[in-house]
């Protein structure tokens, strides 16, 4: 890689791009304003904001998304006819978690055993780091081939669709004719890939009751209906007896025709206790890339510790659901929502309520742009090809982008490979990653102007 100029270029800004996201990663831009202050992400935004300015974009905008967050847009004129690519990234993150469980402190970048740790690092801002990279270095060698729009989020995580409202209702501002979404990653450090599909999810409240009020487990439990039972019924029936998820007339999804995933390298990457079985049928990428699955995330009842002997009145579970490429996302809600009440037991009152929802995407592999990723990967990972890997997770705002923009071509990429550990404690980045995947982008926006 180092007899390319674009590849050297990079290489000479990695200890600058570290110092940037160590400012970066210290900001703690959690768009949970319940729980961090709104300063830490509007900060964030203007650190955005101030180095796209200083790169020589025009038109840099902090935009009051719907959702009460601001977005941070700019635009850099490609030359005369030139296509125009719009680079996506967001700078808000996961919230810490227990501060405690990290080794070093989650908003200090520190760099250990030859990665960096911060929450961000991979996702996402260590991405809009990557975009700075790939910018700079064409800048160093020739020049920006294409025009360049990006836009920095700043509530993916929280799911709260500010940015897809506000492309709605600003339709032309996001218009390109290839879109390089900087959020997804490789299969594994070192092996490029771009991301093929997404799977959609949908969220879904629900609640049993039984009873006007709590009642003593002695003197009534085993007539009087327990609400706490009944939804541990309605919840067993979402899976199979080999942990495939069951909801009547959903589809069981696909078979996955690209890169597989190992089932002993995917219970290192998912930590799965030794003796404890995989749940589901067909291979791993089946499972987690081509099919549904339903995940109980929360439940009210009373916690173990001073709990009383009572029968319970009520019951609630938070109830997703992942939907896989090819299904509809408002469609397997309905259906989930049917499944729940025709499964709750001895007539008990049940209700739902939907209170979240994302499409899935799939992506044309066969388009100019993935032509281009393919040949400057190849490149950036000498002696690798580039790969297609799902992703079981959901971007919702690739949706809307291809609804606003049929045209255009979406590539996914990015940093959030298995050892970063995106959403944990302990996330980090592997600075190799970032050096490489920042020669890729760079290479692909020189190779799709040409093609």
């Amino acid at each position: 890689m180092s007899s390319n100029p674009v590849a050297e270029t990079v290489a000479s800004l990695m200890p600058r791009a570290r110092e940037e996201l160590t400012e970066l990663v210290a900001f703690r831009s959690v768009a949970d304003f319940d729980q961090f202050p709104r300063s830490e992400s509007e900060g964030a935004a203007r650190w955005v904001a101030d180095a796209l300015a200083a790169e020589g974009f025009e038109d840099v905008a902090l935009l009051d998304t719907p959702d009460g967050t601001q977005s941070v847009y700019g635009y850099l004129p490609g030359p005369a006819g030139a296509k125009t690519v719009l680079l996506y990234a967001h700078y808000d993150v996961q919230p810490p978690l227990d501060e405690a469980a990290w080794t070093t402190p989650p908003f200090e970048l520190t760099e250990r055993d030859g990665r960096w740790y911060g929450r961000g690092a991979a996702d996402c801002k260590g991405g809009l780091i990557m975009h700075l990279l790939a910018l700079r270095a064409l800048k160093a060698n020739g020049g920006v081939p294409v025009g360049v729009k990006v836009i920095a989020e700043g509530s993916e995580e929280m799911g709260t669709g500010g940015l897809e409202r506000y492309a709605e209702e600003h339709p032309e501002l996001l218009e390109a004719d290839t879109i390089v979404i900087g959020d997804a990653g490789n299969f594994r450090v070192g092996l490029p890939t771009v991301t093929a599909t997404l799977r959609g999810m949908t969220l879904v409240r629900l609640r049993v009751d039984t009873l006007a009020g709590n009642l003593h487990s002695g003197q009534f439990g085993g007539a009087a209906p327990d609400a706490l039972a009944a939804l541990i019924r309605v919840l067993d029936s979402l899976r199979a007896e080999d942990g495939s998820t069951t909801v009547e007339g959903l589809s069981d999804g696909t078979a996955w025709e690209g890169l597989q995933y190992e089932e002993e390298q995917f219970r290192q990457d998912a930590k799965v206790l030794d003796g404890v079985e995989l749940i589901g049928s067909g291979s791993v990428a089946d499972r987690i890339w081509a099919r549904p699955a339903v995940t109980v995330i929360g439940i009210d009842c009373p916690p173990v510790v001073g709990a009383t002997p009572s029968v319970q009145a009520s019951a609630r579970a938070l109830i997703s659901l992942r939907v896989p490429p090819g299904a509809d996302a408002g469609a397997a809600t309905k259906l989930l929502q049917a499944h729940l009440e025709a499964h709750t037991p001895w007539g008990a009152r049940v209700s739902t309520e939907q209170v979240g929802q994302g499409q899935p995407f799939r992506a044309d592999t066969t388009s100019p742009a993935y032509q281009a990723m393919a040949a400057a990967m190849a490149v950036a990972y000498p002696g690798q090809e580039m790969q297609y890997a799902g992703q079981g997770g959901s971007i919702p705002l690739c949706n809307t982008l291809a609804a606003l923009y049929p045209r255009a071509e979406i590539l996914l990429i990015g940093l959030s490979e298995p050892e970063a550990q995106i959403h944990a404690v302990n996330e980090s980045v592997s600075p190799e990653e970032l050096e490489r995947l920042s020669v890729a982008e760079a290479l692909f926006l020189r190779n799709y102007a040409a093609s």
